[in-house]
Parts: C-alpha cells; sequence; structure tokens
C-alpha cells in the first residue's frame, strides 16, 4: 500500500457529535476491547428479506448470540431475544425512510454504524445519540474511510483526509494488508473481506455482509445468516408492506458483488475455523460455501 492508504486507515479512536448543544463522543470500534469479543460463540444474524417471516424462532435461537441489520431490529417485538450482541447499520437512507424501527425498536443494543448514520440519528432523533451513545460504535467503510460527511472537528483536521476523502481507493491497494482478504482479479471490479473491522468493513451492496465481518471481527465462532434471500428484493422485507417498501438495489449487483464476495467470504473464514452458514432457503444454491 501506498503511504496515503495507510494514513487513511489511522483512524480516529472517537467522533464528535453536536446534539442538543452539548458534544456527545462515540468511540470507533476496536476487536480488542474485551466486551467486543464473543468468544467463539454461535451468533445468528438476521436480515430483512421476506424468508423471515417463515422462521421458527424457537427457544435456543433466539437466546443465542444475535445481530439485527437495519428493520431486522423490529423482531424484537414479537420474539424476546435474550443475547442480543449488535444491531448494524451502513446507510443513512435507512434512518431517513425507516425512522420508526428506531424510535420503537431501539433500546439501546449495541449499534455499530458509519459516521453518515450517526448524523442522521442525530439530526432525526437526538434523543438516542444522547441516551444510549456508550453503546454505539463507528465502523468506516475501508476504501472510502472518511467519505462519509459530518460536522466532525477531525474530519477537517487532517490534510490527507481532505485530499481522498471524496475519493474510492481500490480494493486491489489492499490487497497486502493484513486485515483483508483481496481477489482482485474478479470482475468486473475487486472484491474483498475483512479480517478485522477496526481497520474498516468491505462493502458488497448488502449490510448483512457488513454484519458479518463485525461477527467475525469479534471471535465468532460459527455465523449463520438468516433472511439474506436476494433474489426476491423486489418483495417487501418482511417489516415492510406494498405500500411503504423502500428501494433496493440487489437485482443489479446479486451476481456482479454480492453473491462472489459472500462466496469469497465463506471460504476465508471457513479455511481459518469460523463456518458461515447461509438458512435462507430462497437464496441457498446461489452460493457454494456451505
Amino acid at each position: 500500500m501506498d503511504d496515503n492508504i495507510k494514513k487513511a486507515l489511522n483512524l480516529p479512536n472517537t467522533i464528535d457529535l453536536s446534539v442538543d448543544e452539548k458534544t456527545i463522543v462515540i468511540k470507533t470500534f476496536n476487536a480488542n476491547e474485551a466486551n467486543q469479543n464473543l468468544n467463539k460463540q454461535v451468533v445468528n444474524i438476521f436480515a430483512s428479506g421476506p424468508s423471515i417471516a417463515d422462521l421458527v424462532f424457537h427457544e435456543s435461537l433466539i437466546s443465542e448470540p444475535s445481530i439485527f441489520v437495519n428493520g431486522s431490529l423490529s423482531l424484537t417485538r414479537e420474539h424476546s431475544f435474550s443475547n442480543i450482541v449488535g444491531y448494524v447499520i451502513s446507510d443513512a437512507r435507512f434512518i431517513k425512510n425507516n425512522p420508526e424501527v428506531l424510535s420503537q425498536y431501539y433500546k439501546g443494543q449495541p449499534l455499530y454504524a458509519t459516521v453518515a448514520v450517526y448524523d442522521a440519528i442525530r439530526a432525526s432523533l437526538p434523543n438516542l445519540i444522547s441516551q444510549y451513545h456508550e453503546n454505539m460504535r463507528v465502523i468506516f467503510p475501508a476504501d472510502r474511510p472518511l467519505s462519509d460527511k459530518t460536522n466532525t472537528r477531525w474530519l477537517t483536521s487532517l490534510p490527507i483526509i481532505k485530499k481522498i476523502m471524496s475519493k474510492k481507493i481500490e480494493l486491489s491497494k489492499f490487497a497486502n494488508h493484513s486485515s483483508f482478504v483481496i481477489d482482485s482479479s474478479h470482475e468486473p471490479e475487486a472484491i474483498g473481506v475483512s479480517l478485522d473491522v477496526t481497520d474498516g468493513f468491505i462493502e458488497a451492496g448488502t449490510v448483512a455482509y457488513i454484519a458479518a465481518q463485525l461477527a467475525f471481527s469479534r471471535q465468532a465462532g460459527a455465523i449463520h445468516l438468516y433472511g439474506i434471500d436476494l433474489l426476491n428484493s423486489n418483495k417487501p422485507r418482511f417489516y415492510e408492506d406494498n405500500s411503504n417498501n423502500a428501494p433496493s438495489k440487489l437485482d443489479k449487483a446479486v451476481a456482479d458483488r454480492i453473491v462472489p464476495s459472500f462466496n469469497l467470504m465463506g471460504k476465508v473464514y471457513n479455511k481459518l475455523g469460523v463456518p458461515l452458514i447461509n438458512h435462507s432457503s430462497v437464496s441457498k444454491k446461489l452460493f457454494n460455501f456451505d
């Protein structure tokens, strides 16, 4: 990697958000924090595909460590999950389109989100930032670590960041970094997976991919995926109906990016002793890692 990328990955330890004329400090995710370690437990990641509506939530499933993404947090309305270890949001548009999900179901569960997401929460639901900021951690996309616009002080204080914040870094440039596995030969563009989200996550077009990288970074023993349907992305998510479903770009990205990325992740994580299992009957045949 060139020196500029090395400096870009030197992420800030905290960000500052102004809420009701007070400065709120949110820590950046660090896998070395003791309370982040999942100690090789099985982790279930619940996405928002319609197949979730057909899932049987037996006692053992809701008692295992659970990570939710976007609107799947609303599952807590009907099921008493007893071990919620994460809630992941990467796109600020989710907050703008679905503020009621957080206002109704976010009760201080460990939240992992990008700077842009926190800025959106600050703007629309500032009380959540004030009340639960100690349970929140910032995560960054590795290939554009500080491209999320925000009013935090550190964003304009790093000269090198000013130069690259609007540019997306080619994933192939991360090939020699120990925190990432990159397939630079993939077409139409390189794909990759993070081994430690402390240094950033790799995007693949779905937030569940980020949640899985987070689970691995936190020392999960196995990662089970539910509700990653992909093939029926034109249908409303389980918490939506035909009148309020938000647009999805999954159809365009499934073949070129999402499926190859999950296949790479499955092979890499399996080789490192962490099985990745997709339980969606809708998309299961798309993957070749289990």
